[in-house]
């Protein structure tokens, strides 16, 4: 019989299980039954049986054939916490490639998927984007015919401890990435035991979004082990979090602007102004092809460029507010009681203001940075157009996919399936609420660290390590695979641009040369770009947003069979030339969606709305001749702040929050600045 894990819960901050140590030495019991207590307490595995973990039940409203699967809690083995697990549900490719014996199948491929946060679940990948059953608007399950594991063995994995179904001691949340990598390789070097033929088979660590943080954590501790469980083969990260908070979310506002200008209604002196405010906050980073001039310098953190934010919610609040879902709900049904169709009188207020707003702009000091947004520029951007831009005035932005206005949006909700008493018994869960993310990954650790991690992460970003641990994959034969979805405002790719292009590999900093190589689907269509140089591939999704798998999930199917698992050489330099060729339309530091219709309405009313062919011809030829913002030099105040925000700039700390919030909103919307920034850091959590 399940054994309920349901915590005590004494107040703010994470749960306090003290009783959490019987119960879970229950659950592990469960899963392997052959177990030595004898040694003070500690649990000793001595078997490992796959039939423990074979789903054999039938699910819930699943009718969909499936292929076999497996699920349970594993233990990490972390010396002192015996009761930290993490939780999985892996699907076979066909009948007996995981059940195969050790050394078997040596050449066959296998994958863990992983989702970001920090503290989402992975089954929220596997119900909404790539595996094999898919979650529906209407809490239907339907299958999936470009489910990742029609390609290779699959586990969709719930980690750091904690989240998800996976389990923890009351103090044994992990402390930092290290230890978080040490937990997987744990993990891996018992579920290698459940299942041998995988010690020996290319292991591909993928997933997306703050898994860029944990997987390059996760790969560096298992090249760094002696004898590691696995074979590495290769990484992918999709629309990662890989740089700082600014490095992922600030940096790439006005990419984003000139990609989607749509989101300012194609006006200039705005783009102007994003471009004036980027600069100020030395975010305005120059890729060449290789990259010149060494490392880019350490950006500042937005957090320590404006106070303003603190006269309304302390930092620390704020941070644990943006983790509430209700927050976000909040925001949506305020601005969904707006009206639709505004009155003429009413579209001509909302015009004053806005021309109000650009009146401040040119009575300010030029070079001043604003003092209510600081260097929170996407922020800045959301709630531009969120009041003065049609259609996202009606009420909703999806910083996950740029063209999607839709309020209300269609929900995808995992939770009801998953916690439906019959599948945690037919997928040997524990009892306990499965929800879509938990609140204190890293345990007791709640602020924005000095870093200015608004997740309590205490680890140095990847980008710091980035050339190393390619050194080191390259010497141990694998590979590094990132890509990006082009409508994606909050994880852009400019920012892993930067991140390739700051990395030095096979001894040259950055690719040589611009990405342009068209990427094709299996219909000869074109679907992206993608480039790759000295072991690291890189490609760009059209059409797509955060959720790239979710977003065009046939050409994330493609790009999975040809690029991940296998070896595809489009895009790869050879000498002078390129394999596949190169367009010089995607030559640019960006692909236009300026054509790109904009939906609103609501999930089951959909309208869609394109800019004049007029107005499109007019922005291009601004852009054409736009003229460049002067680089930063980098040992500047600005160019050279820490993450820790020594650096200096004009503006920041000054002026009220309510000052700022009129100016851009009028006084009855003021709050939607705040929520905007708060829901900034909700918004990575997928």
């Amino acid at each position: 019989m399940p054994i309920s894990l349901t915590p005590h819960n004494n107040g703010p901050g994470p749960p306090q299980p003290d009783h959490l140590c019987p119960v879970v030495f229950l659950i592990i019991t469960l899963a392997f039954p052959a177990v030595d207590t004898a040694q003070n307490g500690k649990i000793v595995l001595l078997t490992f049986s796959r039939t423990d973990f074979q789903v054999t039940d039938s699910l819930p409203n699943v009718t969909e054939p499936i292929a076999r699967s497996f699920a349970g809690n594993i233990a990490v083995d972390r010396p002192g916490h015996p009761n930290n697990t993490l939780w999985f549900w892996g699907f076979e490719r066909e009948n007996g490639t995981l059940t195969a014996g050790a050394g078997e199948r040596q050449d066959e491929p296998w994958l863990v998927w992983l989702n970001g946060g920090p503290g989402s679940s992975s089954q929220v990948g596997l119900l909404t984007e790539n595996g094999p059953l898919q979650v529906l608007g209407d809490y239907s399950i339907a299958g999936n015919n470009f489910s990742w594991d029609r390609l290779a063995d699959a586990f969709w994995v719930d980690q750091p401890v904690g989240v998800g179904f996976s389990t923890a001691d009351a103090e044994g949340y992990v402390f930092d990435e290290d230890q978080l990598g040490e937990d997987f390789v744990g993990f891996l070097a018992n579920l290698v035991k459940v299942f041998p033929s995988l010690a020996t088979r290319p292991f591909h660590l993928t997933g997306e979004s703050y898994a860029g943080v944990f997987i390059p954590y996760i790969a560096k501790a298992i090249l760094s082990t002696p004898n590691p469980p696995v074979k590495l083969a290769k990484i992918a990260i999709g629309d990662g979090a890989m740089g700082s908070f600014a490095g992922y979310e600030e940096i790439s506002t006005v990419n984003t602007l000139q990609t989607f200008p749509q989101i300012i209604g194609f006006d200039q002196e705005v783009f102007e102004y994003f471009r004036e405010q980027t600069h100020l906050c030395g975010y305005d980073l120059n890729l060449t092809y290789p990259q010149q001039g060494g490392p880019f310098p350490t950006l500042r953190s937005p957090f320590n460029t404006t106070a303003a934010i603190n006269d309304v919610l302390s930092l620390n609040q704020a941070r644990k507010s943006a983790f509430d879902l209700n927050l976000r709900a909040m925001l949506t049904n305020q601005l969904s009681k707006r009206h639709v169709m505004l009155t003429k009188k009413e579209l001509a207020a909302r015009e004053e203001k806005r021309m109000e707003w650009k009146r401040d702009l040119s009575n300010r000091p030029n070079g001043t940075l604003d003092p209510f947004y600081g260097c929170f520029l996407w922020e800045e951007m959301v709630d531009y157009a969120i009041n003065f831009t049609f259609p996202w005035t009606l009420g909703d932005f999806d910083p996950y996919d740029i063209p999607d206005a839709l309020n209300p949006e269609v929900p995808a909700d995992p939770s009801v399936f998953l916690n439906d008493n019959r599948t945690r018994t037919a997928l040997h869960a524990p009892i306990k609420t499965w929800s879509m993310f938990f609140d204190f990954p890293f345990g007791n650790s709640t602020g924005i660290t000095p870093a200015g991690n608004p997740w309590g992460d205490r680890s140095v970003e990847p980008v710091a390590f980035m050339s190393e641990l390619a050194k080191n994959a390259s010497e141990k034969g694998a590979g590094i695979v990132i890509y990006e979805g082009n409508s994606d405002s909050l994880v852009a790719h400019f920012g892993a641009e930067v991140v390739i292009q700051n990395t030095t590999f096979g001894g040259i900093q950055g690719f040589t040369r611009r990405p342009a190589t068209p990427l094709k689907d299996d219909h000869g269509n074109t679907v992206g770009i993608v480039h790759q140089e000295r072991n690291i591939t890189y490609a760009l999704f059209e059409n797509a947003g955060h959720f790239v798998p979710r977003s065009v999930p046939e050409a994330a199917f493609v790009f999975l069979r040809e690029f991940i698992l296998g070896n595809n050489t489009t895009g790869l330099v050879d000498g002078s030339n390129v394999v596949g060729g190169e367009d010089p339309s995607l030559m640019g530091e960006f692909l236009p969606a300026d054509t790109a219709a904009i939906f609103y309405g609501s999930g089951s009313t959909v309208s869609s709305t394109v800019a004049p062919t007029e107005t499109i011809a007019a922005w291009r030829s601004f852009m054409a001749t736009a003229t460049v913002v002067p680089t930063l030099d980098p040992t500047s105040s600005l160019g050279a702040g820490s993450g820790s925000g020594s650096g200096s700039g004009s503006g920041s700390g000054s002026g009220s929050g309510s000052n700022g919030a009129e100016r851009l909103s009028g006084s009855g919307n003021g709050w939607i600045c705040i929520a905007t920034i708060l829901l900034s850091m909700f918004f990575v959590i997928m």
